[in-house]
């Protein structure tokens, strides 16, 4: 860390609020000149809405922000900039259409008497370049350079901006490992130059390789800010998650009646799946009537597995395994043909679809799998409907009522309804009980038992290590993109899983 120690940026009791959300309570953040300082935090901790209040997105209900010994209150990202905050995302937010000279300059073009000054802007612009270590020429279109190559350009054009304070919020996501390093080797340039640098990543390599400080946030609040070498791995992922790690482990009944895994047939396998800069190419079987579950915190790769193996995202290499047919090429429809169901993490964006009645969201999936061709009749369609109502316990007075206008819990169950109305081979559940009841959430894990027991393979993702232990015979553990580890039996609990994460699979799991 820069040897000053000087404050550059104090944010101080910092509130925000949402119509019957508080996202931010009461919390402080500092950054250094010539830092490098960590955010972290799961779903919903609160990151994304810090940053946006400090880059003018938001504008804060309460507290405080000191920016060289200045208050400041950006009233939007234009303003933040002016001031010397700058962000570069994990999205690439240029115009491929542009020269590199017009991204870096964007709004800011300088001119002169009769236009603009393009001779002086092409030369500030290999100046500004070479900052980030990049010898190209700017008069080229952006889009003529990779993804990796534009983020460099778009971290060039942030730093010229820049009066001190960079945000980069996940930008090695799309990054291969040699990427990542050039990326660090600029991160240290600039933190040498006395540049204070906040990193928002979910890598935890990452985190300990290049940053200083870690301000961990959960649930809106701050739990703590710690220097990244007095903080083992360990420590953070618990303070993440929010469990302790000698904790009273829960379910022991559930985990006394595990089936063992060894002598059932496999029904589903990936060989080799992966997707540059979104997972590292892995294996993975599903067996028949068995619970998989894919552990791992934020960005460590479970919904990107799952969305592989059904075909949502186009594997780079590999195949998908059914009852022994290679499939090459997966996507969607032709997943629900070959028995795979998908219940996605965002149900209001990915699964219901608002308008329709829940007896039309119910059977959709049914009607893709048997073909445009053979039109589910109207009868059958009430049926159908019926059936699963009656068996989830859906909460409606008429199964004609909008989907929309269901709590969140019994929207999760029409979609349960939507796949189970499919008869799968297998049934991926993607944070299935997030933001519902303790009562329908219980009712959804016993239900995910029940299937299993019927001879149906559910492959579940859960943020929710208690949920993971108590519907689980087997649990893979990812991290930073990777399955490093797999528990079974007595192995599986909320303990172990937390040391696997921590220790990148070099656990004793007995």
């Amino acid at each position: 860390m820069h040897k000053s120690r000087e404050p550059l940026l104090e944010m101080q009791g910092i509130v925000k609020s949402f119509p019957g959300v508080k996202a931010l309570s009461n919390v402080d953040f500092t950054l250094c000149k010539g830092e490098i300082h960590a955010l972290m935090g799961e779903n919903g901790a609160g990151k994304s809405t810090l940053i946006k209040v400090l880059t003018g997105v938001h504008e804060l209900d309460g507290g405080k922000i000191v920016f060289n010994d200045k208050n400041i209150r950006p009233k939007s990202p234009q303003e933040a900039q002016k001031l010397g905050v700058s962000t570069v995302y994990q999205e690439v937010n240029l115009c491929p259409n542009l020269t590199v000279s017009e991204n870096i300059f964007i709004g800011r073009l300088p001119k002169k008497k009769r236009g603009i000054d393009w001779n002086l802007i092409n030369e500030k612009s290999k100046e500004i370049l070479r900052r980030v270590n990049l010898d190209i020429d700017p008069t080229q279109m952006l889009s003529s350079f990779s993804v990796a190559i534009q983020q460099m350009i778009a971290i060039a054009r942030a730093v010229d901006i820049s009066a001190g304070i960079l945000i980069l919020d996940e930008p090695t996501a799309s990054l291969d490992e040699n990427e990542v390093k050039q990326l660090f080797k600029i991160m240290r340039k600039l933190k040498e130059d006395g540049m204070g640098i906040i990193f928002v990543t979910h890598f935890l390599d990452q985190v300990y390789e290049i940053t200083d400080r870690i301000t961990i946030l959960r649930n809106g609040n701050l739990v703590g800010e710690f220097m990244t070498k007095e903080l083992s791995r360990i420590d953070l992922v618990t303070k993440m998650v929010g469990r302790e790690i000698n904790e009273k482990e829960h379910n022991l009944e559930n985990r006394k009646k595990r089936r063992s895994s060894e002598k059932i047939d496999t029904m589903v396998k990936a060989v080799g799946l992966g997707k540059k800069g979104t997972l590292e190419p892995f294996d993975i079987e599903m067996k028949k009537g068995e619970v998989l579950g894919l552990a791992g915190l934020l960005g460590s790769g479970r919904t990107e597995t799952a969305r592989l193996i059904f075909g949502i995202d186009r594997a780079d290499n590999g195949v998908v395994n059914i009852d022994g047919k290679d499939i090459q090429l997966m996507y969607p429809k032709k997943a629900i043909e070959e028995g795979l169901g998908y219940c996605p993490e965002d149900r209001k964006k990915e699964g219901i679809v608002g308008e329709l009645t829940i007896r039309e969201n119910i059977i959709l999936a049914l009607q893709a799998k048997r073909g445009s061709f053979r039109y589910i009749s109207k009868r059958e369609q009430v049926e159908i409907a019926d059936k699963y109502i009656k068996m989830l316990q859906i909460a409606t007075p008429s199964m004609e009522q909008q989907i929309r206008n269901l709590s969140g819990g019994n929207q999760q169950k029409v979609i349960l309804a939507r796949w189970l109305a499919t008869n799968p081979k297998l049934l991926i559940l993607d944070e299935p009980t997030r933001g519902i009841d303790v009562g329908t959430r219980t009712e959804i894990q016993k239900l995910i038992r029940t299937l299993a027991n019927e001879g149906m393979t559910v492959l579940l993702i859960s943020s929710e290590l208690e949920e993971l232990v108590a519907c689980c015979d087997r649990i893979v553990v990812l991290r930073d993109r990777t399955p490093i580890g797999q528990l079974q039996g007595d192995e599986i609990t909320e303990s172990v899983i937390m040391k696997t994460i921590a220790d990148g699979g070099k656990v004793n799991a007995s």
